[in-house]
Order: structure tokens, then sequence, then C-alpha cells
């Protein structure tokens, strides 16, 4: 929907439902920033008010869904019970990820991804974690140079601000771990949209961290590069990642800058992703890293990404 079609002069109304959570905060804070959008709220009293959100469901150009998984599907329920089907629906949480009826709101995932965008109703946020790990993973099996099928380790180190209100309270209290691993249990709630977005057919090992830092993402894949078909060298899979991205305007893939380490928040308050492969030649061993701000690309910049596409707006 362009400007025009929401009425000459009136700028699109957007409701961000859970908007008191770290993404929901880092939405509203963008959105006024730029001013091209007009923000609408629930009363605190009234936020468990089934009556007053329907109402407001049926006056918004745009809802934000920032909230448990159940709650959003409760929200997608009441929505689609509205005439005409309710408001445009951008849902943060993973409660949509892999519906084929939702389209996947990483506007560079490929070709055509971001006119997708322009033109659902309802398109499900990414995790920040398969931001990084599709947008290095995708380009190589598209190109042949990683099989669908091939057993892949993705490492990935996040600030604490990504781990939701409890952890955020517990490392603003000085009473975090330096750092510590988790999702042990190979059961990360991120897994299925990183397989599937990906292109991969074999369940890739997926092991997360927190460092003791309030946000920035590093997200890691090793390969050896003689398993892989026609043993790639690393300006193979550099060259194939900047051609999958060329053009883009905030994917930037950077290419043989000799560096020998890499740390999480040099892209923190921007919307910014790069990727990088970093290789040895001799040893044939090679790590695709990306980086990128768990609340920006990774979370409430890329929503603002997508509320722009969907209201016509980038």
């Amino acid at each position: 929907m362009s400007e025009s079609e929401h009425g000459a002069g009136r700028r699109p109304t957007v409701f961000i439902d859970g908007e008191a959570g770290t993404t929901g905060l880092g939405i509203r804070e963008r959105l006024e920033r730029e001013g091209r959008v007009a923000l609408r709220s629930i009363p605190h009293e009234s936020r468990k008010d089934v009556a007053v959100k329907r109402t407001l469901l049926q006056e918004v150009d745009l809802v934000v869904l920032c909230l448990p998984d159940g709650a959003a599907k409760e929200t997608v329920a009441l929505a689609d019970g509205l005439a005409g089907g309710g408001p445009r629906i951008l849902d943060a949480s993973t409660a949509h990820r892999v519906d084929p009826a939702w389209v996947y709101g990483f506007a560079e995932l490929e070709p055509g991804q971001a006119q997708a965008i322009r033109q659902s109703r309802r398109v499900a946020n990414p995790g920040c974690y398969p931001t990084g790990a599709i947008a290095l993973i995708r380009p190589l099996v598209e190109a042949g140079l990683v099989p669908a099928d091939h057993p892949l380790s993705i490492n990935a180190v996040s600030g604490y601000s990504g781990g939701g209100k409890s952890m955020i309270e517990t490392y603003e209290a000085g009473q975090g771990e330096p750092f510590l691993l988790y999702g042990l249990g190979f059961a990360h709630k991120h897994l299925p949209e990183t397989q599937a977005y990906a292109g991969l057919t074999r369940r890739p090992i997926f092991i997360p961290s927190v460092g003791n830092f309030r946000q920035g993402m590093l997200v890691s894949v090793p390969l050896h590069l003689d398993t892989l078909p026609g043993s790639p060298k690393v300006a193979d899979l550099e060259a194939a990642l900047a051609a999958y991205y060329e053009g883009q305007d905030l994917v930037q893939v950077v290419r043989g800058d000799g560096a020998e380490r890499i740390e999480p928040e040099a892209l923190n308050d921007t919307d910014r992703l790069e990727l990088r492969v970093f290789g040895n030649e001799s040893v044939r061993q090679a790590v695709l890293v990306a980086r990128l701000d768990n609340l920006g690309k990774g979370a409430s910049g890329a929503a603002v990404q997508n509320i722009g596409l969907m209201l016509g707006l980038d």
C-alpha cells in the first residue's frame, strides 16, 4: 500500500502489541525518530481487554506483534475474525516463521523477497541468529558450493539484550556470567527457520552463547574446504557471497581484509549486516562469519525495514 492509498496527507497507523519489551521499545524508538507513521497504543490498564484490542485492530493499518508465541497466535486469530481480514501483521515472535501462509521477513533472502513482503498481509520477522546464519549459508547452497545435506555446525554469541527481560535484569545488576553456552538440548527455537530458509535438508548443529556485553552478535560456520564439492577456495566462497548480495544496502560482504580476529559490537546501533570468510588455504579450512546488532538487523531494525516495505514507505 502506497502513502497515497492511506489518504492524502495521512500517515499510516501502526500498533505495537507488546511495546514494553526490548524489541517493541526498539521498534517504537525507530518509528518515532523517522516520523513516517502514527503510533497507536492501548492504555496500560486495558492491555488485556480483548474488546479494546479488537477495536484498535479495526482502526490501524498494521500491527506489530512483540509477544510470546501463544499470545501472538491469539492476536492473529482476533485479527483474522475482523472484516477484510483485519490489519496487516508483522509478527516478531517465532509463532509463524515457518508457516507457509506467512512471508519470511528477510528482504535480502532472495530476489523478489522484498516485493513479496510489500504485497503480503502476514509477515514473520526473522530471528537474530537465523539472520546471520541464513545470510551466510543460503548463497553457498544456491551456488552448489555447500550441499543441502552437508553436516554443518553453527556457533553464535550474542549480547545479553537478546535474552529477554529476566536476563537483561540479571546482567545489568552485575550478576550475569562472563560467558555461557545454552541451547545444549539441541532444540533451540531458531533451528526450524534456520534450516528451512538456509535451504538445508540436514538439520544443522546450532550452539548459541551469551557474553557479558549488552548488544552485538557474531554467527560463525566452520568449513573443511576439501569436504565440499570441487574443493573450493576461500576466494570462491567470498565471490559467491558478494555476487548474491550485490546492490544490497544493508548486507555487505567484506572481502580479504587480512584480519585474524573480529569483535561483536562494531555494528551496534546500526541496521547493517557484515559477512566475511576467514580461511587458510594451506590447511584447507575456513569459517564464515556474520556480524550484526542483535537489536538492529537482528530484531527491531529488521522490523522497521519490513514495516516500511509493507506500508510502501521504503
